[in-house]
């Protein structure tokens, strides 16, 4: 049962019953899994700034486009535990990252904390996917997001300076190298203001307002904390363009989303597949592909398939047929007519978005082969997509363009919180600081919810609830370390019926307690390393 205060609870050592975790589902005790999610939440509501939380994580992919991080485990070298037990659920565009990875290729991995209080074990999952990447020889950033705290959330510059230096040195505790990484403040990195500065001139209100709900009495600091954002995930390719990963949770996505948009904006030119002079769009480009794959250009009189000869088939096929709606179809076959006697053929083209003189110039010289050149893009019919792009990307690199690679993503599960709900840090008993005595640590897992039975008998006959479990979560999430086996043993346990939540929280409460007592030695360890540091750990903004 849970209790007003969990912490005054007596010890229970027959399974007790919290509020379950609504994302929890029947799994076989075979495969190893970790589905917490939080719960009370009804839809998928996902805002930066408030108490995001996620009642289906299915929902993520079906409605904003986050891929399933299983369908690319495989290509990961030396997996992380987080990733094996599917902590990690979920991506955006991680391929390219993975595969620098495995041929020790540029990569970067950078990730902010806003501090607005204590590091807990929820932060501890990113400190962790900082760390794992760092290791797998990507360059590794972290940044403490001062500005965006005190203007989203009026923390005073004091109270960022204490908070920034507790989460720093948890990071430095956990394994981050600042020698072979980077750490910054957003108030102190001037490259990083000039970049946000930059990218504030392809942003405009009605973008924010529909992203995050802006309004008129959103003020205009905040607004601008979030273009620093935006600089804040581009900022490793400042150097160079390389495959840069952001690991979040899934709240964080509206920013990862916009900063693909903007690096995209940000471009010299844009690469893509046409099939005659003028542009389509892309469901417009997909119709003319699909018919361009249909007809023969034997059929035709001299051996030539037209835009006029695509016209006319579009016109002949039903419109059950097709799979655009009529709109899209009027709109093609207008621009098939007015194309007329044009030979259709496929093509990569590079449209100028941005580029100078100079650049595009320079594009046209480096482009291999047949090409046509007009006044906004350049065809070339001997270039496949990807070469194509990497060319584009190093003509305006050396023009004095980023180049910028959109950012990919990682998303983990929010953990729930040990009350039942969503762990947060405005509820000290659902959370366990980082900087909480090892003894209050072992006190709060002993009072925690669980996924037990209501009864030890019921338990032993029925198993519990593992997935549904916060406790659990405890073990699956850090607990357990590395160690899969043990991660395991305790799940088949626990859903076997032969592990008792007494038992169980009695291993997880020593467990916390050590983890507790060796993370406050170890930061004890780098405060040095930490003043060594680059960072300014006391800002001048203090007054």
């Amino acid at each position: 049962m849970t209790g007003d205060d969990p912490l005054e609870e007596p010890e229970l050592e027959e399974p007790t019953t919290g509020e379950p975790a609504t994302d929890g589902g029947e799994r076989s005790s075979s495969t190893l899994r970790s589905d917490g999610g939080a719960a009370g939440a009804d839809d998928v509501a996902l805002d930066p700034w408030g108490s995001s939380s996620v009642s289906d994580y299915r929902k993520l992919f079906e409605e904003f486009g986050i891929e399933e991080f299983d369908d690319i485990l495989d290509e990961v070298p030396n997996p992380h535990y987080l990733m094996r037990r599917g902590v990690i659920f979920g991506h955006r565009d991680y391929h390219p990252v993975a595969e620098a990875l495995q041929n020790d290729e540029p990569a970067a991995v950078l990730s902010g904390f806003m501090p607005t209080g204590d590091p807990h074990i929820g932060h501890k999952l990113v400190f962790d996917e900082i760390i794992w990447h760092q290791e797998q020889g990507a360059d590794a950033y972290g940044l403490i997001a001062d500005l965006e705290a005190n203007a989203a959330r009026g923390m005073s510059w004091e109270e960022i300076d204490e908070h920034a230096r507790d989460y720093l040195l948890s990071l430095l505790a956990l394994g981050f190298d600042p020698e072979e990484g980077t750490l910054y403040r957003q108030s102190e990195n001037r490259e990083l203001q000039d970049l946000a500065f930059e990218l504030g001139a392809d942003a405009n209100f009605s973008e924010f307002q529909a992203i995050y709900g802006f309004d008129g009495e959103t003020d205009v600091s905040h607004m601008q904390s979030v273009v620093t954002q935006m600089a804040d995930i581009l900022y490793p390719q400042l150097e160079e363009p390389k495959p840069t990963v952001i690991p979040v949770g899934p709240d964080q996505d509206p920013h990862v989303r916009l900063a693909r948009d903007l690096a995209e904006r940000m471009r010299f030119f844009k690469v893509s597949e046409a099939y005659a002079s003028f542009e389509l769009e892309d469901d417009e480009r997909a119709v003319v592909a699909d018919f361009y794959d249909r007809l023969e250009p034997a059929d035709f009189d001299d051996d030539t398939l037209r835009c006029v000869h695509v016209a006319e088939a579009i016109e002949e096929t039903p419109l059950s047929d097709l799979a655009v709606g009529a709109d899209v179809l009027d709109s093609v076959l207008t621009k098939l007519r007015e194309a007329g006697m044009e030979p259709v053929r496929p093509r990569t083209r590079f449209f100028d978005r941005r580029a100078t003189e100079d650049a595009f110039d320079a594009l046209i010289e480096a482009v291999d082969g047949e090409k046509r050149v007009y006044e906004n893009h350049v065809d070339a019919f001997d270039l496949e997509r990807g070469e194509a792009e990497e060319l584009a990307r190093e003509v305006e690199v050396d023009h004095g363009g980023y180049g910028f690679r959109p950012p990919s993503s990682i998303y983990h599960r929010f953990m729930t919180g040990l009350t039942g709900g969503k762990m947060s840090s405005s509820i000290p008993a659902s959370h366990i600081s980082l900087l909480d005595d090892p003894e209050k640590g072992y006190d709060k897992v002993k009072a925690a919810s669980t996924g037990g039975r209501e009864t030890a008998e019921e338990h032993r006959e029925k198993g519990g609830k593992a997935d549904e479990c916060p406790v659990y979560e405890l073990y699956a999430y850090l607990l357990a370390s590395d160690d899969d086996e043990f991660a395991k043993r305790v799940y088949d346990e626990c859903t076997s019926g032969e592990r008792l939540c007494g038992d169980c929280k009695e291993q997880a409460a020593q467990l916390m307690r050590e983890f507790l007592e060796d993370h406050q030695e170890k930061r004890e360890e780098v405060e040095q390393l930490l003043e060594d540091s680059e960072i300014e750990l006391e800002s001048p903004r203090r007054r």
